[in-house]
Protein backbone atom coordinates (compact mmCIF):
# COMPACT_ATOMS: atom_id res chain seq x y z
CA UNK A 1 0.00 0.00 0.00
CA UNK A 2 1.31 3.07 -0.74
CA UNK A 3 2.54 5.39 1.93
CA UNK A 4 0.04 8.28 0.87
CA UNK A 5 -3.05 5.89 1.08
CA UNK A 6 -1.98 4.84 4.81
CA UNK A 7 -1.69 8.24 6.12
CA UNK A 8 -5.05 9.12 4.45
CA UNK A 9 -6.15 6.17 6.63
CA UNK A 10 -4.38 7.26 9.85
CA UNK A 11 -5.77 10.86 9.40
CA UNK A 12 -9.24 9.42 8.86
CA UNK A 13 -8.93 6.86 11.67
CA UNK A 14 -7.69 10.29 13.77
CA UNK A 15 -10.61 12.18 12.90
CA UNK A 16 -13.43 9.83 13.39
CA UNK A 17 -12.40 9.41 16.69
CA UNK A 18 -12.82 13.25 17.36
CA UNK A 19 -9.05 14.26 17.36
CA UNK A 20 -6.74 17.18 15.43
CA UNK A 21 -4.35 15.79 12.80
CA UNK A 22 -2.31 18.11 13.90
CA UNK A 23 0.96 18.34 11.85
CA UNK A 24 2.82 17.31 15.13
CA UNK A 25 0.90 13.73 14.81
CA UNK A 26 1.25 13.74 11.17
CA UNK A 27 5.13 13.95 11.21
CA UNK A 28 5.50 11.17 14.03
CA UNK A 29 3.46 8.92 12.23
CA UNK A 30 5.19 9.59 8.91
CA UNK A 31 8.22 8.43 10.56
CA UNK A 32 6.61 5.41 10.91
CA UNK A 33 6.43 5.39 7.27
CA UNK A 34 9.56 6.53 6.47
CA UNK A 35 12.17 4.11 8.56
CA UNK A 36 13.27 1.28 7.27
CA UNK A 37 13.61 -0.25 11.04
CA UNK A 38 9.61 -1.52 12.17
CA UNK A 39 9.94 -1.31 15.98
CA UNK A 40 10.61 2.47 16.85
CA UNK A 41 11.05 3.60 20.39
CA UNK A 42 9.97 6.94 21.13
CA UNK A 43 13.77 8.07 21.61
CA UNK A 44 13.85 6.40 17.74
CA UNK A 45 11.11 8.42 16.65
CA UNK A 46 12.25 11.66 18.30
CA UNK A 47 15.86 11.20 16.57
CA UNK A 48 14.42 10.55 13.12
CA UNK A 49 12.35 13.84 13.25
CA UNK A 50 14.56 16.36 15.80
CA UNK A 51 16.68 17.76 12.80
CA UNK A 52 14.10 18.84 10.82
CA UNK A 53 11.58 19.72 13.09
CA UNK A 54 13.18 20.82 16.45
CA UNK A 55 9.89 22.06 17.79
CA UNK A 56 8.73 18.95 18.32
CA UNK A 57 9.99 17.67 21.89
CA UNK A 58 10.00 13.93 23.12
CA UNK A 59 6.97 14.95 25.35
CA UNK A 60 4.78 15.75 22.42
CA UNK A 61 6.35 12.25 20.95
CA UNK A 62 5.04 10.07 23.64
CA UNK A 63 1.58 11.59 23.85
CA UNK A 64 1.45 10.90 20.59
CA UNK A 65 2.65 7.56 20.72
CA UNK A 66 0.30 6.90 23.92
CA UNK A 67 -2.62 8.16 21.78
CA UNK A 68 -2.03 6.50 18.69
CA UNK A 69 -1.75 3.33 20.92
CA UNK A 70 -5.23 3.96 22.34
CA UNK A 71 -6.80 4.64 19.01
CA UNK A 72 -5.14 1.19 17.79
CA UNK A 73 -2.99 3.14 15.05
CA UNK A 74 -0.30 1.58 16.53
CA UNK A 75 1.00 -1.67 18.72
CA UNK A 76 3.26 -0.85 21.66
CA UNK A 77 5.64 -4.06 22.23
CA UNK A 78 7.97 -5.06 25.30
CA UNK A 79 10.98 -6.76 24.40
CA UNK A 80 12.17 -6.85 27.63
CA UNK A 81 15.05 -4.06 27.10
CA UNK A 82 13.34 -1.73 29.27
CA UNK A 83 12.09 0.37 26.29
CA UNK A 84 8.59 0.21 24.73
CA UNK A 85 8.53 0.01 21.36
CA UNK A 86 5.99 0.69 18.38
CA UNK A 87 4.74 -0.60 15.09
CA UNK A 88 2.29 0.51 13.03
CA UNK A 89 -0.85 -1.77 13.11
CA UNK A 90 -2.53 -2.89 10.33
CA UNK A 91 -5.51 -4.80 10.68
CA UNK A 92 -5.20 -6.24 7.63
CA UNK A 93 -2.56 -8.81 8.89
CA UNK A 94 -4.23 -9.86 11.63
CA UNK A 95 -1.35 -10.82 13.37
CA UNK A 96 0.64 -13.19 11.00
CA UNK A 97 4.10 -11.50 12.03
CA UNK A 98 6.26 -12.47 15.12
CA UNK A 99 9.41 -11.66 16.62
CA UNK A 100 13.25 -12.45 17.19
CA UNK A 101 14.84 -10.81 19.61
CA UNK A 102 18.53 -10.92 19.95
CA UNK A 103 20.04 -10.66 23.83
CA UNK A 104 23.33 -9.74 22.06
CA UNK A 105 22.88 -6.32 20.19
CA UNK A 106 19.22 -5.77 20.59
CA UNK A 107 17.82 -6.61 16.76
CA UNK A 108 14.41 -7.43 16.74
CA UNK A 109 13.60 -9.76 13.04
CA UNK A 110 10.22 -10.36 12.29
CA UNK A 111 9.38 -13.14 10.58
CA UNK A 112 5.67 -14.60 9.41
CA UNK A 113 4.74 -18.23 9.48
CA UNK A 114 1.00 -19.14 10.81
CA UNK A 115 1.81 -22.25 12.85
CA UNK A 116 -0.24 -21.47 15.41
CA UNK A 117 -3.74 -21.24 13.54
CA UNK A 118 -4.37 -24.92 14.65
CA UNK A 119 -3.43 -23.85 18.11
CA UNK A 120 -6.28 -20.50 17.61
CA UNK A 121 -8.99 -22.95 16.80
CA UNK A 122 -8.29 -24.82 18.98
CA UNK A 123 -8.23 -22.78 21.83
CA UNK A 124 -11.45 -21.21 20.54
CA UNK A 125 -13.39 -24.97 20.57
CA UNK A 126 -12.11 -26.06 24.08
CA UNK A 127 -12.54 -22.97 26.06
CA UNK A 128 -14.85 -20.56 24.09
CA UNK A 129 -12.21 -17.98 23.51
CA UNK A 130 -12.00 -16.23 20.23
CA UNK A 131 -8.21 -14.86 20.11
CA UNK A 132 -8.53 -11.59 18.52
CA UNK A 133 -4.57 -10.64 18.76
CA UNK A 134 -1.33 -11.99 20.50
CA UNK A 135 2.45 -11.58 20.64
CA UNK A 136 4.70 -14.33 20.36
CA UNK A 137 8.59 -13.45 21.04
CA UNK A 138 11.48 -15.84 20.71
CA UNK A 139 14.71 -14.42 22.56
CA UNK A 140 18.35 -15.90 21.61
CA UNK A 141 21.20 -14.80 19.78
CA UNK A 142 21.70 -13.70 16.15
CA UNK A 143 24.17 -15.24 14.00
CA UNK A 144 26.84 -12.30 14.73
CA UNK A 145 26.27 -12.21 18.64
CA UNK A 146 26.50 -16.00 18.45
CA UNK A 147 29.59 -15.75 16.07
CA UNK A 148 31.04 -12.97 18.90
CA UNK A 149 29.78 -15.67 21.83
CA UNK A 150 31.80 -18.36 20.87
CA UNK A 151 35.06 -16.14 19.93
CA UNK A 152 34.99 -15.08 23.58
CA UNK A 153 34.23 -18.52 24.79
CA UNK A 154 37.54 -19.91 22.98
CA UNK A 155 39.18 -16.87 24.13
CA UNK A 156 38.15 -17.46 27.44
CA UNK A 157 39.37 -21.66 27.68
CA UNK A 158 42.79 -20.89 25.74
CA UNK A 159 43.75 -19.07 29.13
Amino acid sequence: MKKSVIMTTLKKKIRERNYKFTMQRQIILQAFLDSKENHLSAEDVFALIHDSNPDIGLATVYRSLELFTSLELVKKLDFGDGRNRYELNDHNLAHSHHHLICLGCGKVVEFSYNFLDDLKKKVKKENAFNIVDYQLKFYGYCSVCEKNNLVQRKKILAR
